[in-house]
């Protein structure tokens, strides 16, 4: 199964479930989706016969996600691959072995719920100027901006504390190299943690250390970002890394969402990221929502127990970060949902898909970074947007 969304609305047909959505375009196991811009496009790749050996579900993953975009987005090149894996110990170097791409790229046991072996997101753009990979970082050159990307940045050490310490400090370092800072430049990370119910301490007490260092406080701000059960091949890694940044970024450019009615600020139960990024284009608007759960505004698991209720609360904090950017679910681009405990696939699974019918995503096997959440998601919205202050995208 394949699910794509761009940001193209087509003219001549709507959607079969309501006119006021875009369509949906069904193709064998492969599904579409468009909205009204046409240059960036995200795409959720499934394979369809969970009893084929990984091989065989790997080159039809990737077959069919350069059979799509050659079909639905010509000219566009990816600039950011994640392959969500069951097992990374026995499938990672086939992946790095088979996938030939020039851009970010990152492998993490995340077990596809659907009952296969792999999944893909793809983040693709047109209009690319240049695109370059050196120093682990991917910069990408579009319009008046460069884009800076890392993927699957470890460091096999002592303990997770350490571990995330040395990747931010490294991260900060590339960050100078390329006239960024991590306050000014960095829109989003990813920390994928190993044992979580043990690690996810250690890295969060390097990031605040971290953090501190670089004037990222309660006073100023945060980075979104998701930190989550997943893992490499290597045992001896704890933690994982993802990062993107914007070089070309001006003042109030970049704003933050709260949602205070619902959630709370995550200092205030020790923690260090912000709930959501947004930021303003000429043409668009980008919103980046963190790892999102079934949590109230003092902090607190709601619904403990209850697959259920925690996913519509979800849901509910993550439709009050995108309300106050004036988006809606409509916007989400693409989806990430972490469950704790596969035997609850099949009720979540027709949740999602009653409430994100065209929304492309993918359900994956990773626990939440407390053991009384039961799931967590994660999302980019995007719509048009007009805003004579900044350059467009």
């Amino acid at each position: 199964m394949i699910q794509k969304n761009t940001q193209e609305e087509y003219s001549n047909l709507t959607s079969p479930r309501t006119s006021s959505l875009p369509m949906l375009i069904s193709e064998g196991p492969s599904e579409a989706f468009r909205t009204k811009i046409n240059d960036e496009a995200s795409f959720i790749i499934h394979a369809s016969d969970p009893n084929a050996a990984f091989t065989t579900q790997l080159q039809e993953v990737i077959s069919r996600y350069n059979e799509l975009r050659n079909q639905l987005m010509p000219g566009a090149e990816a600039v950011m691959k994640r392959y969500f894996l069951s097992d990374a110990a026995n499938q990672e170097d086939e992946v790095y072995a088979t996938d030939e791409c020039d851009c970010a790229l990152s492998v993490i046991q995340q077990p596809p719920l659907d009952g296969t072996k792999v999944a893909l997101w793809v983040y693709v753009l047109k209009g690319i100027k240049n695109q370059n990979c050196a120093q682990g970082v991917s910069r990408v050159t579009h319009g008046a901006y460069e884009y800076l990307w890392i993927a699957g940045e470890t460091i096999s050490s002592s303990n997770s504390k350490y571990q995330t310490t040395r990747l931010l400090e490294d991260y900060v370092m590339r960050l100078i190299e390329n006239e960024c800072t991590l306050k000014d430049n960095c829109v989003r990370t990813w920390f994928f943690v190993n044992d979580i119910d043990n690690n996810y301490e250690g890295v969060v007490k390097a990031r605040n250390e971290v953090f501190v260092t670089q004037d990222l406080t309660a006073n100023t701000h945060y980075i979104s970002s998701t930190g989550i059960g997943g893992r490499v091949a290597d045992s001896k890694v704890s933690v994982c890394m993802d990062a993107y940044a914007i070089k070309g970024l001006l003042p109030n450019q970049m704003t933050f969402l709260y949602a205070l009615d619902h959630m709370n600020r995550t200092s205030e139960y020790g923690v260090s990221f912000e709930r959501a990024t947004q930021i303003d284009y000429g043409d668009r608007r980008h919103v980046f929502v963190s790892g999102t759960a079934s949590i109230d505004n003092k902090g607190q698991v709601v619904y403990p127990h209850d697959i259920k209720r925690q996913v519509k609360r979800m849901w509910e904090n993550v439709d009050a970060i995108l309300d106050e950017a004036e988006m809606h679910f409509d916007d989400i681009a693409f989806a990430l949902v972490y469950l704790r405990d596969p035997a609850d696939y099949a009720v979540v699974s027709t949740m999602f898909h009653e409430q994100f019918p065209h929304t492309p995503y993918v359900l994956l096997h990773a626990p939440v970074c407390r053991p009384g959440w039961l799931i967590e998601m994660e999302c980019m919205a995007v719509k048009a947007n007009h805003d004579e202050r900044f350059p467009n995208f």
